[in-house]
């Protein structure tokens, strides 16, 4: 094939509608599923022989093979990882943003991204308490997290680490319920183990925020500068939010930096209902908020909101003379406040939501599947096959198969949830609490309802029944 055919737009035209068809019925019929699987699972060995010797020699059948090769997230039955059902017109502008490719480090390159960047944030920032602040979307959580901690560190070390380089010992304290990315990033920053001091939890998951002053006297003596707090909102285990009032004081207090992670949970300050989880927000310094976990935007879509719009400029300070003539604070050229060097279109499929259905579809979204999640912790507190692990706080729920004293409970609900991956018709996940296995079920379908929530209790209960001994 030549390169003029590689790029024929009349066959773009045909292969792209081919493509949107079988999309459009996808949805159609999946979200009715009428017997239809959340996942057919085969194991990855299994699986690469089927791709290796696939004979598929159109792009139709290509796409169906991704279609049919893939989980399907806009099954109600899909309560896996926290991973959102995308709305299809953020699809559409995300499938827009592949093929125009704008490089969004540089204005001039990008300014419809570049632009609407700026204009999603500042639609958004006040719900967080950021009126005066500003921000940068990136690829995901861990690099937003990574981005926030590197600008806590240049901002609050007592040396110029970015220049040159670290001298003295640093630390974050965070939730031993902390997402592992916290833990990644204060190690690629050279921190080590004790760059991490993990706080305990109580009995909910939560951080016990009157250990701080505690552990900040402990690292203190021990030579270790802490910089600051990490809350999480909500833990990824158990969906439970910290006390972001408390730690915030506390930061306040030490004049420390209080970073937000809440790329799960920080869109429920679009909800009236459920936006006192989030209070102390504005309290922090940097907030990260996923777009693709509880906006309904395809992933990596991740905002790092920072209160200072000074600060987000403090993260990195290069120079690259062929991309930008200044060094000054210029919002528009984003390669001078993010890892990346060169962006996606991230803030047209933000846009595009707010556009069409304004905030308050973030609302919608979160409150039906925060409601659904605290139905379900319902219904298993009724049941007496099953243990909650903790009252939801968000759409994220932990709960785990009784049995009896004859059976290692452990085991029996690796059993189940191994058995639910390999029939498919459910997608559910797991976790270790305090040395116990939990089913883990975290509700981002909207249109997951009790029905199903009843017939997953009814899978779960005839798995354990045929494991149980007679």
């Amino acid at each position: 094939m030549s390169l003029e055919e590689l790029y024929d737009s009349e066959a773009f035209r045909k292969h792209g509608h081919e493509l949107i068809d079988m999309l459009a019925d996808h949805l159609s019929v999946i979200k009715d599923h009428d017997g239809k699987k959340v996942i057919d699972y085969v194991s990855p060995d299994e699986n690469y022989k089927n791709w290796d010797t696939a004979k598929l020699t159109s792009p139709k059948e290509i796409f169906k093979a991704f279609l049919d090769n893939s989980i399907h997230l806009h099954h109600p039955k899909y309560m896996g990882h926290q991973v959102t059902v995308p709305a299809p017109m953020a699809a559409l502008a995300a499938m827009e943003g592949m093929l125009l490719n704008s490089g969004g480090a540089i204005y001039e390159m990008s300014a419809a991204s570049s632009t609407l960047e700026k204009w999603v944030v500042d639609q958004l920032k006040g719900y967080f308490g950021f009126d005066q602040g500003d921000g940068i979307i990136t690829s995901g959580g861990t690099l937003a997290n990574l981005t926030a901690l590197i600008c806590a560190r240049n901002v609050k070390a007592p040396e110029n680490v970015w220049v040159e380089g670290q001298t003295e010992k640093y630390a974050f304290m965070v939730s031993e319920e902390a997402h592992y990315c916290i833990d990644r990033a204060v190690r690629v920053m050279g921190w080590g183990e004790a760059g991490m001091i993990k706080i305990p939890v109580d009995q909910h998951y939560k951080m016990r925020t009157e250990l701080l002053e505690e552990y900040y006297f402990k690292a203190t003596q021990e030579g270790i500068k802490v910089l600051g707090v990490v809350g999480s909102a909500p833990t990824t285990s158990t969906g439970i939010y910290d006390d972001l009032v408390s730690i915030g004081e506390f930061c306040q207090k030490k004049n420390l930096w209080f970073h937000i992670d809440a790329a799960h949970g920080g869109p429920a300050a679009f909800s009236d209902k459920y936006k006192y989880l989030m209070h102390g927000a504005e309290m922090a310094d940097s907030i990260t908020v996923d777009a693709h976990k509880m906006m309904m935007v395809p992933s990596l879509t991740t905002f790092l909101f920072f209160k200072d719009s000074k600060n987000s400029y403090k993260t990195f300070a290069q120079k690259a003379q062929y991309l930008w003539s200044a060094a000054d604070e210029e919002w528009y050229n984003y390669g001078k406040r993010t890892m990346e060097c060169t962006k996606i279109m991230l803030s047209t499929r933000i846009y595009t939501m707010l556009k069409l259905y304004g905030v308050e579809v973030f609302e919608a979204y979160l409150d039906q599947c925060y409601n659904t999640a605290k139905l379900f912790a319902d219904m298993i507190v009724e049941s007496k096959d099953f243990d909650l692990a903790v009252t939801p706080h968000s759409n994220i729920v932990c709960f785990r198969f009784m049995g009896d004293s004859t059976v290692d409970t452990n085991d029996l609900n690796r059993k189940i949830r191994n058995e639910i991956l390999e029939q498919g018709q459910f997608y559910i996940v797991q976790t270790l609490l305090k040395d116990k296995v939990y089913l883990r079920v975290s509700i981002m379908n909207p249109f997951t309802v009790r029905v199903h929530l009843e017939e997953l209790l009814g899978q779960i209960t005839l798995i354990a029944q045929r494991s149980l001994p007679k």
